[in-house]
C-alpha cells in the first residue's frame, strides 16, 4: 500500500514543467507524502510522536558532522591519536582543545567529526555537547515494527531507483497508470569539459540564452545533473544529437547526454529527497538507526541479490554526482562495515571513473582504516594489508616489464593518480601500531609484509639510466612517476620499520624476509666475473662495475628497508639474535653495492659527466638528496653503506669506494692525462670521495648507529640549518622531514638551540642559533646542498671573524658508535685512507694545479676526524689499551721521504695559495701535537713538560697578541686624526671671527620676535609671505630649474581617487544629479575627492615625454590593465612607482608684504556689515551686466564699484606651460571625482578643484589627530609638497575659468551663510560642511574684481579683509551648526521641547550671552567641535599664504587652542565673535535656524552629523582568529538556500560579510555582472575595498572592479608568520601593529599604489577576475 500510494503522488508532483519552482514543490512533497509517511510510522501526528521519542531517548555520543568541501576542521595536536582526528568547529569551541596545541585547516569534503570517538583522542574524546549518554530503546509501542517495515519498503525502492539504468522504463511495479508521452534531455557532469565549453554547446544547442546556459551549467556542476529540454522524444533526441555533437568538436570526448522518460525522471528525485529525508529521522532516534541499519545490511530475500549497501557501493562509479554526495552522507556508517568485502572491486571502478575522489565512495576508507581496533581486526581476519597491496599490484601489473620491474613511459597521469591514492589505505591501516601483538595479528602482518615487499621489488632497479655519450639525450625520459610513488611509500617504509621494531620476533623475521627478497633481486646483475684489484699490500676480490658505462637505478626499495631494519635491530637489542635467523657468513658487499652505486651516479652527475642525459637525471639526483624523499633515499644509503663498513675489512671497504668511485687507477699508479675536463672529472670525485668518506665515519645522529635520541636528531638538524641564517619557524619545518602525523619535531627542540626575534609591522619572526650550540657546526654536514654549504661556511666564517677568532671550522667531535657500528672507525686509521690522504696532499705541495683542488683540501682535515678518535681513546684508556694508531701512521708512513701526511700538512702551511685553508691546517697540525703529547705522557718514559706538551695554546696566543697590537694602533691613528680634525674648526672659527661677531643672539631674539609678532595667516596683521627661491631637479632628465610663474612648468606626480575615509555614512552615494553637490559638500563627508602625491617633481615637457612612452610599451605588456588603466591616464612614477593619474603644476607663493598702516586705516572703513554690503552691491551689479533681473543699489547703498576702492592689482601671469598643466589636473579631478567623462569646460570643474583642496586638507589634519601628531612639523616632506601643490594649484585654477561662472558660484555658496542671496535649493546650515565652504569662498571671491575690461585682482589689504570677514562668518556658522547639531539637548535646551521660533530665542539668547551664559560642558563639547574645522582652516591658510605658524603649533605643549585662534586671527575663544559682531549674526541667526531643515531636525525628523566628526576606524577585529572562523561557520549566504561551499568575506570598513566568488550573490554594476565585494566597494568605499577572506586567511584589496591583490591577513601565528590558505594551520592571532599598518594604508589613501605595486611585481600569466570577487 506504501508502495501504492509513492507511485501515483510522486508523478503529479515531480517532473510537470521544465523549471518548477523549487520551494513549492518541496512544500507539496512535504504534505503529500513525507507527512503521511511519518504518520504512518509515529502512529499519530508526527509532531507529538517526536516529542514522545525525543523525551524517551539520549542524545547521541557522536558528532558524525559531514565535512563540506573548504569547511574549517581542528586537530589537536598533544591529543589526537593521528592527523586524521579532526573536530567540527561547534565541537571544537566546547572541547578543552582548545587550549592545547591545535591546527586548522580547510576540509576537502566528506569526512566526518570525530567528536565522542574515544579510540580518536587520548583524552577529552567528547566536547560539552556530546558527553556520554545512555542511549534509550524505542519504547513507544508498534514503533520499532513500523519502522522496520516503512524502511524496507521505502530503502529498497530508493535504491532500486538510484542504480536504475532504464532510460525509458520503469520496474513493473512502479510503472504508472497512463504513460504520458513526455521525456527530458538530461546531461551529465565530467571533467573533460570545461564551463565555458558547456554553456557554448548549450546555447548552440537548446537555443538558451548565456545567463540560462549559465545557470545549468552551475546546477549540472553542484548537482551533477539538469534537465536542459522537456518534449517529446523526438525533440529531446535532436537536442542530444546537437549536443554531443557540438560538444565533440570542441573536446575530443562528447558530453554525456541521456534522454529519461518523465515518470523514471520524477522517480528518481523522489529517491534522492528521500536520502535526505531519511538522515531526518535517523538523526531522531539511537533505535531508528539500529532499525535502518539492519534493513541496510540484510541479505536479499531473492537470494543472488547482494543487500542494499552491497549494490549502492558497486554502482559508486556510475552514478552521478549528486547521487554519490546523498549515498556517502545519508549511509555512510552502514556502508563502511562492507567497505573492505568490496575494496578491490571498488578501487578499480575508481580509477576508471573520471570524478573526484572526495564524492568516492573510496574516501570513506579513512574514516575505517584509521580506528585502531577496527585495523587491526581487518588485519587479523581479513590480511587487509595483503588486500590494499595487491590492489595495487594488480592496477599497476600494465607498467611491469619482462624483468618484472615497473616501466612508467607513456603512463596516464590521472589514472595513475589514483591509483596512488590507494597508498593512503596502507598509511592509514599502519597508523597506530600494536601495543600487544597476537599470533595471528604476527602471522596476518608478516604475510601482509611479504607482499609488500613484492612490491618493492618491481621497483627495486626500476628505471634505470645508462650514461650518454657522443650526442645528447633526444627525449626525456619519463621519472616523475617512480619518485612520485617513492613519496608515497616514505611513510609506509618508516611505519613498517616502527611495526615490526614494537615485536621482536617480528622484527627479526621481516629482516630475514627482507635479505631474502633482495638475494632474490636479479637487477643490475654483473656484466663480468670477480677481479683481483691490489693497492698497498691489499687485495679486494670483487666484480668490475662502472657506473659511467653500465646501467644505474637511483631506486632501490628493499636495500634501504633493509637498512633500516637493521638499525631497528640495533637499536631495540635484537641484533645479539640475529644469528639465530641469518646466516653469520652473508657477503656484505652485496649489502654496499646497490647504495654505493647510486651514491656515485650522484656524485658523477655532481661533476657534469651525466649532463648530456637531460634534466631527468638532474631532477632525480635533487630529489633523492631532498628532504621530501632524503630519510628513504639517501639517508638510508648512507646507513647500508656505514653497515658494511662496520662489517667489511676497512682496507677492502676503502678500496671498493675507490673502485666504484672510478679512482682506483687514479690513486694506485701514476695515472695522468692532458685532458683537462677528464682531469676537472677526478677532482670532482675525489672531492666527493673524501666527502662521502667523512659522512660514513662522523655521521652517527641515527638512533641505533649512536646513542642518541630521535629529539638529538632534530636538534642536530635544526642547528645546522639556522647555521645558514636566522630562519623563520616555516623555513625550518620545510627544511626538516616530517613523520607520518606531519610533525618534525620543532616545537620541542627550538627553546634549547635557538632564540626568537620578534617580526614588526613587516616580515616574520626569525630564530638565531644560541652560542653556545655554535660548536656543534659540522661545515660537511651531510644534509646540506651546495649552495647551503658554501653560504653556513662563509657565514660562520664571518662570524668568528667578528669575534676575533681564527677561521678554522673545526669538526663537533661526534658521539660514540654503538658496537655493532665501533669498527666503522677503523676506516680514519687504515692504511689505504693515508695513502689517499698522502696522495691528495702531495699534489698540492707540489704546486699541481690541474691534480688538485683546494676543496680537497679542505675535506683533509675533516678526514682526519681519526685525531679526535685517538684522542677522545688515550683520555680514557692507557697507551698500551689503545690500538687506535691513526697519528703514529699519518707520521710515519712516508717519513723517510718527508711525505708523510703530518709532514705534507706542515709544508702546506707555507703555500700562498691556501691562505684560505691555512687556520684549518694548523688546528690540524696541533691536533697531531696534542696527541703526540697525550701518548709521550701517558708513557712511562714521559718527560716533556706541560707547557711543551699544548702547542696548541701558543699559537693562539700570539693571535691573540697580534690582534690586540693591531687594535691599539688603530684606535691611536683614530685619536689623531679627529685631533688635526679639532684644530682645524678652531683655526676656522679664528680665521672667521668677523662672520661670526655679525650674529650676535640679541639679533637672533629680535627676529625671532619679529617672527612672532607676524604668526598671523589672515586678516591685516597677517605676517609676510617669504619670498624663498625653490630650485628642484627633475628625476627624469636630472636638471635643475627654479620654480617661477613664467618659467616652464615643473609638476608633481599626483593621484587623484574617491574616498570615503571620513564619512558620517558608510554605504551612501552621492548622485552627480543633486543641486547641492557638488557646490556644497554635504557635512557627513560620503565621498571626497582626494589628491595625494609621492612627492616626486619633473618638467611638464619631461612628463608627457614619458607618458607617451608608457603608452607605447604598455599596451604591448601582458595583462598591463591590471596594473595601469590607460584609457584614464594612469603611469607609475619613474622613481618609486607609485601610481598616479595625472600631474600638480608647482606654482611659486607670491612675496607678499602688508602696509600696516593702510590696513588699519582700511579696516577701520570696512567693518563686517560694511564688507558685506559692499558684497551685495557688487553681486547685484554684477547680476544686472549678465541681464538677470536683480535691482541696483538703493539710496545709501554701496556702489556696484566700491569692493574695487579698497585696493586692487594686476593679476599675475602665469606661462603657458603652467596654464596647460592646470587644465590637466583640474580635468583629472573633475573627471574622477564625478566620475564622468573629461570636460574641462564644465561649470563644475573649479567647484572640483576646490573640493579636492578642501577633502585632502581634511584628510591629513584627520590623520594627524588619529597618530596624535603635531598639526606642523609632523608632515612628510613628500605629504606637505603635495598639499602645498594642491592648495597653490586650486587658488591659481580659477584663471582657466570662466569668471562669470566663478562668480556665480560664489553668489550661490555665500547664500549659505547670508540669507539674502539665498534660493531656495540653498541647504540649511545644518546640511552644509563648512571648511569645504570656505575653501570656496576664499579661492573664489577674486573673481568678483573682474572687470570688462580689464583684469584685476584684489590687492594685498583686500585679500586680507575678504579672508578676515569670510573666515568669521563661516566660522559663526560653524559654531551654530554645532551647536544645533549637539546630541546633548538637555544641556543645550534644558530638555524642553518647543516650537522652532523658541529654539531661535533661546538659541540667540545664549550666543548673545557668550561663554557666560553657557553652561561648560555645552561650551567644552562645542570648543572640541570646532577645533577640527579650525586645524583645518590654519593648515590651508598656511599652504595658500606661506606664513610661519607659531612654535605652539609644532609642539604638543603650550596653549594649543590659543596659538590656534591666533594664527587665525580670531578671539583667543571663537564665542567672542557673537560679541565682536551681535548686530550682524542677530539677523543671521534668525534666518539661519528659521530654515525649515533646521526645524526639522530641531523635531528630530531629519538625521544630523554631530560635531568633532567621529573618526573612521576598521572594524575591531577578534584576538584569537578561530572565533573569526566560527563567525563564518554560520554565515548564511542571503540568496542561496543550499549548503554547498562559500567564501565568506568580511569587510574591514564596516564589519558585512559577503558570500564572493559565488554566482548566488552576482548583482549588475554600470551595466555589468560584478561579484559581491566588487559590488559592495563601489558603495562602501567609492570602489575601494579592504577583505578579510575568512577561511583563506587573506586579505583582498581592491581599487576598481577590474583591479586588486591579495595582502597578508594581520593574524599571526606563534611564530611571527602569516599563514594564507591556512596552510600550516597553528592558532593565529592578531598582530595590532599589522592591523594599524592596514589601518595606515586606508587612512592616507595607498591601498590603490599598494596594488599597483604588488601587481608589478607579480608577473600575471592568467588575469583573475577581480570584478567577480
Amino acid at each position: 500500500e506504501m508502495l501504492r500510494f509513492v507511485v501515483e503522488q510522486v508523478p503529479q508532483i515531480y517532473c510537470l514543467e521544465v523549471e518548477s519552482n523549487s520551494q513549492e514543490e518541496e512544500e507539496v512533497v512535504q504534505s503529500h507524502l513525507l507527512q503521511p509517511l511519518e504518520c504512518f510510522l509515529f502512529g499519530e501526528d508526527p509532531q507529538a510522536g517526536l516529542e514522545k521519542l525525543q523525551q524517551g531517548s539520549a542524545s547521541s555520543q557522536l558528532c558524525g558532522r559531514v565535512f563540506k568541501e573548504g569547511e574549517t576542521v581542528y586537530s589537536c595536536r598533544d591529543c589526537a591519536i593521528d592527523p586524521t582526528c579532526v573536530l567540527c568547529m561547534d565541537c571544537f569551541q566546547d572541547s578543552v582543545h582548545k587550549g592545547h596545541r591545535y591546527k586548522m585547516h580547510a576540509s576537502s569534503g566528506g569526512g566526518f567529526c570525530d567528536c565522542g570517538d574515544l579510540e580518536a583522542w587520548k583524552t577529552g574524546p567528547c566536547c560539552s555537547k556530546h558527553d556520554p549518554g545512555a542511549p534509550t530503546a524505542m519504547e513507544t509501542p508498534g514503533l520499532r515494527e513500523r519502522a522496520q517495515k516503512l524502511f524496507q519498503v521505502l530503502l529498497r525502492y530508493a535504491t532500486d531507483l538510484l542504480v536504475w539504468e532504464e532510460s525509458y522504463e520503469l520496474a513493473a511495479e512502479l510503472q504508472p497508470r497512463v504513460k504520458e508521452d513526455t521525456y527530458y534531455c538530461v546531461l551529465y557532469n565530467d571533467e573533460h569539459h570545461s564551463y565555458d565549453h558547456v554553456i557554448y554547446t548549450l546555447q548552440r544547442s537548446v537555443q538558451c540564452d548565456h545567463s540560462e546556459a549559465h545557470t545549468h551549467t552551475a546546477l549540472i556542476d553542484k548537482e551533477g545533473r539538469r534537465a536542459v529540454k522537456r518534449g517529446k522524444l523526438r525533440s529531446c533526441q535532436q537536442a542530444k544529437d546537437l549536443i554531443r555533437s557540438h560538444s565533440e568538436h570542441i573536446s575530443l570526448q562528447p558530453l554525456r547526454v541521456e534522454i529519461l522518460h518523465s515518470a523514471v525522471m520524477a522517480h528518481q528525485s523522489f529517491a534522492m529527497r528521500l536520502g535526505t529525508w531519511f538522515q531526518q529521522i535517523i538523526g531522531y532516534s539511537v533505535g531508528f538507526r539500529q532499525v535502518f541499519c539492519q534493513v541496510a545490511l540484510e541479505p536479499s530475500s531473492e537470494g543472488d541479490q547482494p543487500s542494499l549497501i552491497s549494490r549502492l557501493m558497486l554502482h559508486d562509479s556510475r552514478l552521478y554526482k549528486g547521487k554519490k554526495t546523498l549515498i556517502h552522507t545519508s549511509f555512510f556508517l552502514y556502508i563502511k562495515m562492507h567497505l573492505c568485502f568490496h575494496y578491490k572491486q571498488l578501487q578499480k571502478d575508481y580509477t576508471l571513473d573520471d570524478h573526484e575522489r572526495s564524492i568516492s565512495i573510496t574516501a570513506l576508507s579513512v574514516q575505517i582504516f584509521t580506528v585502531p581496533t577496527l585495523a587491526r581486526q581487518l588485519i587479523e581476519e581479513g590480511n587487509v594489508i595483503k588486500v590494499i597491496v595487491d590492489t595495487v599490484m594488480e592496477l599497476l601489473s600494465e607498467h611491469l616489464d619482462a624483468n618484472h620491474r615497473f616501466h612508467f613511459q607513456g603512463y596516464n597521469s590521472d589514472k595513475f593518480f589514483r591509483i596512488q591514492v590507494i597508498f593512503h589505505d596502507l598509511r592509514y591501516i599502519l597508523i597506530s601500531k600494536p601495543s600487544l601483538w597476537t599470533e595471528e595479528l604476527r602471522t596476518q602482518f608478516l604475510e601482509g609484509f611479504r607482499v609488500f615487499l613484492g612490491l618493492l621489488h618491481c621497483m627495486q632497479g626500476m628505471e634505470e639510466v645508462k650514461r650518454q655519450f657522443g650526442q645528447h639525450i633526444e627525449v626525456e625520459p619519463e621519472w616523475e612517476a617512480g619518485f612520485s610513488i617513492q613519496r608515497q611509500l616514505r611513510h609506509i617504509l618508516v611505519m613498517f620499520q616502527d611495526w615490526c621494531s614494537s615485536d621482536e620476533t617480528v622484527l627479526l623475521l621481516s629482516f630475514r624476509e627482507c635479505h631474502r627478497s633482495l638475494m632474490r633481486c636479479n637487477n643490475q646483475p654483473f656484466q663480468s666475473e670477480a677481479t683481483d684489484y691490489y693497492m698497498c699490500k691489499h687485495i679486494l676480490h670483487v666484480s668490475p662495475y662502472k657506473v659511467s658505462q653500465e646501467p644505474v637505478s637511483i631506486h632501490l626499495p628493499i636495500s634501504r628497508a633493509l637498512a633500516g631494519l637493521y638499525v631497528q635491530l640495533c637499536y631495540t637489542g635484537a641484533v645479539r639474535r640475529l644469528h639465530e635467523f641469518m646466516d653469520p657468513s652473508c657477503d656484505f658487499t652485496w649489502f654496499a653495492e646497490h647504495p654505493l652505486r647510486c651514491v656515485v651516479l650522484a656524485a658523477q652527475v655532481s661533476a657534469e659527466m651525466w649532463r648530456r642525459n637531460g634534466l631527468s637525471l638532474v631532477s632525480q639526483v635533487y630529489y633523492y638528496h631532498d628532504v621530501k624523499c632524503r630519510d628513504e633515499m639517501y639517508d638510508k644509503d648512507v646507513i647500508m653503506l656505514q653497515i658494511a663498513a662496520s662489517k667489511m675489512d676497512p682496507n677492502h671497504f676503502i678500496m671498493l669506494i675507490l673502485q666504484r668511485f672510478e679512482l682506483f687507477d687514479v690513486f694506485n699508479g701514476s695515472l695522468a692525462s692532458k685532458d683537462q675536463e677528464l682531469l676537472k672529472q677526478w677532482n670532482r670525485l675525489t672531492e666527493e670521495m673524501l666527502y662521502l668518506l667523512i659522512i660514513i665515519v662522523g655521521e652517527r645522529y641515527v638512533p641505533g648507529i649512536s646513542h642518541v635520541t630521535k629529539e638529538d636528531v632534530t636538534m642536530r638538524e635544526v642547528i645546522h640549518l639556522l647555521c645558514i641564517q636566522p630562519m623563520a619557524h616555516s623555513s625550518l619545518v620545510k627544511g626538516l622531514p616530517e613523520n607520518e602525523s606531519h610533525e618534525t619535531g620543532l616545537e620541542t627542540v627550538i627553546p634549547k638551540v635557538a632564540t626568537f626575534k620578534k617580526p614588526g609591522v613587516s616580515g616574520h619572526g626569525l630564530y638565531e642559533v644560541k652560542k653556545e650550540c655554535l660548536p656543534e657546526f659540522n661545515p660537511f654536514f651531510f644534509h646540506y646542498s651546495k649552495s647551503q654549504h658554501s653560504k653556513a661556511e662563509d657565514a660562520q666564517k664571518k662570524r668568528r671573524t667578528q669575534e676575533g677568532s681564527d677561521k678554522a671550522l673545526r669538526p663537533p667531535v661526534p658521539p660514540p658508535f654503538c658496537p655493532a657500528f665501533s669498527s666503522i672507525v677503523h676506516l680514519l686509521c687504515c692504511d689505504i685512507l693515508i695513502h689517499i690522504l698522502r696522495r691528495v696532499l702531495q699534489r698540492a705541495v707540489e704546486d699541481r694545479a690541474t691534480y688538485w683542488t683546494e676543496a680537497m683540501i679542505q675535506r683533509v682535515p675533516f678526514a682526519c676526524q681519526g685525531l679526535l678518535e685517538e684522542k677522545a681513546q688515550l683520555g680514557a684508556s692507557t697507551v698500551e689499551q689503545v690500538t687506535f694508531d691513526f697519528s703514529l701512521k699519518a707520521r710515519t708512513i712516508g717519513s723517510e721521504h718527508s711525505k708523510s701526511v703530518f709532514h705534507l700538512l706542515s709544508k702546506m702551511t707555507a703555500l700562498p695559495s691556501l691562505e684560505a685553508q691555512k687556520d684549518m691546517i694548523k688546528w690540524t697540525l696541533q691536533m697531531f701535537e696534542m696527541v703526540k703529547c697525550l701518548r709521550e705522557k701517558s708513557s712511562p718514559a714521559a718527560s716533556m713538560s706541560v707547557e711543551q706538551t699544548k702547542p696548541e695554546e701558543i699559537v693562539p696566543d700570539k693571535d691573540k697578541a697580534e690582534r690586540k697590537r693591531k687594535a691599539e694602533a688603530a684606535k691611536l691613528h683614530r685619536q689623531k686624526i679627529m685631533a688635526q680634525m679639532s684644530a682645524m674648526q678652531k683655526n676656522f672659527i679664528e680665521s672667521h671671527k668677523m662672520l661670526y661677531d655679525n650674529m650676535p643672539e640679541s639679533s637672533q631674539g629680535d627676529c625671532a620676535m619679529e617672527l612672532g609678532e607676524l604668526c598671523v595667516a589672515v586678516g591685516p596683521q597677517r605676517g609676510s609671505t617669504p619670498a624663498e627661491r625653490e630650485v628642484l631637479t627633475c628625476i627624469l632628465c636630472q636638471e635643475e630649474q627654479e620654480v617661477q610663474a613664467r618659467s616652464p612648468a615643473m609638476v608633481l606626480t599626483a593621484c587623484v581617487q574617491r574616498s570615503t575615509v571620513l564619512t558620517q555614512c558608510r554605504g551612501k552615494t552621492l548622485a552627480n544629479n543633486e543641486t547641492m553637490y557638488p557646490l556644497f559638500m554635504p557635512p557627513d563627508l560620503a565621498v571626497g575627492t582626494h589628491t595625494g602625491s609621492c612627492g616626486h617633481v619633473m618638467h611638464a615637457t619631461c612628463w608627457q615625454k614619458y607618458f607617451e612612452a608608457v603608452q607605447n610599451t604598455t599596451r604591448n605588456r601582458l595583462h598591463a590593465e591590471l596594473i595601469i588603466d590607460l584609457e584614464n591616464g594612469e603611469y607609475m612614477c619613474p622613481l618609486c612607482k607609485s601610481l598616479c593619474n595625472t600631474v600638480v603644476p608647482l606654482i611659486p607663493l607670491e612675496p607678499l608684504t602688508l602696509n600696516y598702516e593702510n590696513a588699519e586705516l582700511v579696516g577701520q572703513l570696512l567693518t563686517l556689515p560694511r564688507w558685506i554690503q559692499i558684497l551685495s552691491a557688487r553681486i547685484k551689479g554684477l547680476n544686472h551686466l549678465r541681464g538677470e533681473n536683480t535691482a541696483l543699489c538703493g539710496e545709501g547703498q554701496p556702489d556696484f564699484r566700491s569692493i574695487l576702492s579698497f585696493g586692487v592689482k594686476e593679476p599675475r601671469k602665469y606661462s603657458d606651460s603652467i596654464a596647460e598643466m592646470l587644465v590637466v589636473c583640474a580635468t583629472t579631478v573633475h573627471r574622477v571625482g564625478l566620475q564622468t567623462g573629461p570636460n574641462e569646460l564644465c561649470p563644475t570643474v573649479p567647484i572640483m578643484s576646490w573640493n579636492t583642496c578642501a577633502f585632502t586638507i581634511q584628510a591629513i589634519e584627520n590623520l594627524l589627530q588619529e597618530e596624535d601628531k603635531t598639526l606642523f612639523g609632523s608632515l612628510q616632506n613628500r605629504q606637505l609638497a603635495g598639499l602645498k601643490a594642491v592648495v597653490q594649484f586650486s587658488a591659481t585654477q580659477r584663471l582657466k575659468s570662466s569668471q562669470a561662472v566663478i562668480q556665480k558660484h560664489f553668489t550661490d555658496m555665500l547664500g549659505a551663510l547670508l540669507p539674502t542671496m539665498s534660493s531656495e535649493s540653498t541647504p540649511s546650515i545644518l546640511e552644509v560642511d563648512f571648511f569645504h565652504l570656505l575653501v570656496g569662498l576664499v579661492l573664489a571671491i577674486p573673481a568678483l574684481y573682474q572687470e570688462e575690461a580689464v583684469d584685476l585682482q584684489p590687492s594685498a589689504v583686500s585679500s586680507a579683509y575678504n579672508h578676515l570677514y569670510i573666515l568669521h562668518l563661516v566660522t559663526m556658522a560653524h559654531v551654530v551648526q554645532v551647536l544645533l547639531s549637539s546630541t546633548d539637548d538637555t544641556a543645550v535646551f534644558g530638555g524642553e521641547e518647543g516650537q522652532a521660533e523658541r529654539a531661535a530665542v533661546e538659541l540667540y539668547a545664549a550666543v548673545s550671552q557668550c561663554t557666560g551664559g553657557w553652561c561648560y560642558g555645552v561650551g567644552m563639547l562645542l570648543r572640541r567641535g570646532v577645533t577640527p574645522f579650525l586645524r583645518c582652516a590654519a593648515l590651508f591658510f598656511n599652504c595658500l599664504t606661506g606664513v610661519p605658524p607659531p612654535e605652539e603649533l609644532s609642539s604638543t605643549t603650550g596653549r594649543y587652542l590659543r596659538a590656534l585662534c591666533s594664527y587665525l586671527a580670531l578671539p583667543c575663544d571663537v564665542f567672542q565673535l557673537f560679541q565682536e559682531h551681535r548686530g550682524t549674526v542677530f539677523p543671521l541667526l534668525q534666518r539661519w535656524c528659521g530654515h525649515p531643515a533646521v526645524t526639522k531636525a530641531l523635531k528630530g525628523e531629519m538625521q544630523t552629523i554631530s560635531y568633532p566628526r567621529k573618526r573612521n576606524r576598521l572594524i575591531e577585529l577578534p584576538e584569537d582568529y578561530s572565533a573569526l572562523l566560527n563567525q563564518a561557520s554560520h554565515f548564511q549566504c542571503p540568496n542561496s538556500t543550499d549548503d554547498e561551499r562559500k567564501h565568506p568575506t568580511l569587510c574591514l570598513f564596516c564589519g558585512t560579510i559577503l558570500c564572493s566568488q559565488s554566482t548566488c550573490c552576482h548583482s549588475q554594476l554600470d551595466g555589468e555582472e560584478v561579484g559581491a565585494c566588487t559590488a559592495h566597494a563601489a558603495t562602501c568605499g567609492a570602489g575601494v575595498g579592504m577583505f578579510l577572506r575568512i577561511r583563506e586567511c587573506e586579505m583582498v584589496l581592491m581599487a576598481s572592479k577590474t583591479r586588486g591583490s591579495t595582502y597578508p591577513a594581520p593574524y599571526l601565528d606563534d611564530y611571527g608568520e602569516t599563514d594564507p590558505q591556512l596552510g600550516r594551520g597553528n592558532p593565529l592571532h592578531l598582530c595590532p601593529e599589522r592591523y594599524r599598518k592596514l589601518h595606515q594604508l586606508w587612512q592616507q589613501h595607498c591601498i590603490l599604489e599598494e596594488i599597483a605595486r604588488s601587481l608589478e611585481v607579480v608577473n600575471v600569466m592568467f588575469a583573475f577576475e577581480w570584478q567577480m570577487l
